[in-house]
């Protein structure tokens, strides 16, 4: 189903973009920086109130019709419209999907990882072994294939510890039988808590990764790889996160080149051990006391925090569509340093937890002051360096459906 959106221009010497999932701040980043350079955009969405659709860059948008089958032939008969176009797909489901015919999407310069690549840094214990190649330090991780070798682990494990998945795409439809979901992350404090929780899993026989927790905050190293070499770099740090002892970002700030300069080196060396070629993040767990960087886990599509970037003048979206699908150089040009970028309904949310309970934060050892906590949370909105995940002053119209779509949410739940 076409919705329209801004009128026709003479863009027809342009070579066109296709982004599949606009319904985020990801896909919506993408079609603003993609715009921005002139490049005619075309946006899908899971529904109509998806993020992008709404958006003043973005051609034509349209809601991905229901069934993989129906979602690939609506992006054949797209191509087909538009002649040879890049596409850019944003959510692991949807790229692994999209991987699968790729064989059928003949029209498209495709602009995300192929599934060997992509599967590479998915499963963890790959990655990790990768990066003890490379001399990249990772957590200490611990997989059970038995209930019965906690006992020895609890031992010698060091709590809090973190547990994740090492393949979470790959584990789904082996729960779900069982009544169980693939949690992205669950801190256990004590060794009676990671008994507890493990138990769950032994009607499906397969179990998560437990790793140790990493102090410190989250960096984040981004590069944007060819050929086995780094066209681009860029780096932050989390500030804020959700939920606060640690998650996904909810407050970022650009941070320069120059610092963790010997680390982006190390993060650049363990994607060509990966032979990755595309956009990339490499995530670490930084300790400032020690100057000592864990690795998290490697991010084989865009980032949650793409905005930042995006606002820092790092133009991902743009260099890959120059770099990959016209074939051009591009340069390491300069960003901005000290960009921060909020995404406001987490931030909100860590705020409330903070304020409010703090004894649900599951690292103990954190502790936050409740007044500089709020003083902060009132003063970013003065701050000169501050922008959002959806709101733009030039591009307004994402955030006002958006505040009006979860305002209806609200109103109907009442």
């Amino acid at each position: 189903m076409d919705r329209a959106q801004l009128p026709a221009t003479d863009l027809t010497s342009t070579l066109p973009a296709v982004v599949f999932g606009i319904d985020t701040p990801i896909g919506l980043t993408i079609v603003r920086d993609l715009g921005r350079h002139g490049v005619p955009v075309y946006g899908v969405a899971r529904n109509n109130e998806g993020l992008g659709l709404s958006s003043r860059w973005l051609r034509r948008g349209l809601v991905r019709d229901a069934g993989e089958e129906a979602q690939v032939a609506q992006l054949v008969t797209l191509g087909q419209e538009l002649g040879t176009a890049c596409l850019f797909a944003v959510s692991e489901g949807d790229i692994a999907m999209l991987n699968r015919h790729r064989a059928r999407l003949g029209n498209f310069k495709i602009m995300f990882a192929d599934q060997a690549r992509l599967d590479s840094v998915l499963n963890k214990d790959r990655t990790y072994e990768a990066a003890a190649r490379v001399g990249v330090r990772a957590p200490r991780s611990e997989q059970i294939t038995r209930l019965d070798e906690l006992d020895a682990l609890c031992g010698v494990l060091r709590f809090p510890v973190v547990l994740k998945w090492a393949n979470p795409h790959g584990v789904g439809a082996k729960l779900r039988p069982h009544g169980l979901t693939v949690a992205k992350t669950h801190y256990c404090d004590t060794p009676e808590q990671l008994r507890a929780y493990m138990a769950r899993f032994a009607p499906a026989g397969i179990w998560p990764l437990i790793q140790e927790y990493c102090a410190g905050y989250g960096l984040g190293q981004f590069v944007l790889m060819k050929d086995g070499q780094a066209h681009y770099t860029f780096q932050h740090r989390r500030l804020h996160e959700w939920p606060p002892e640690g998650g996904f970002s909810s407050q970022c700030e650009s941070v320069a080149r120059e610092q963790h300069a010997a680390l982006m080196e190390k993060s650049i060396a363990l994607l060509r051990e990966l032979a990755w070629e595309g956009i990339a993040m490499v995530e670490y767990r930084y300790d400032p006391v020690r100057d000592e960087a864990a690795l998290m886990e490697v991010n084989g599509r865009f980032w949650g925090s793409l905005p930042l970037a995006y606002h820092a003048g790092a133009s991902f979206p743009w260099l890959c569509y120059r770099l990959f699908g016209l074939g051009e150089n591009v340069v390491n040009t300069p960003y901005r340093s000290g960009v921060r970028c909020r995404f406001m309904v987490p931030e909100t949310k860590r705020l409330l937890r903070i304020l409010f309970g703090q004894d649900k934060i599951k690292d103990k050892t954190i502790r936050f002051r409740r007044l500089p906590e709020l003083a902060g949370y009132c003063l970013d909105f003065v701050r000169p360096a501050s922008r959002y995940y959806v709101f733009e002053a030039k591009d307004p119209k994402p955030f006002v459906n958006d505040l009006r779509n979860m305002l209806g949410k609200a109103l109907r739940r009442k």
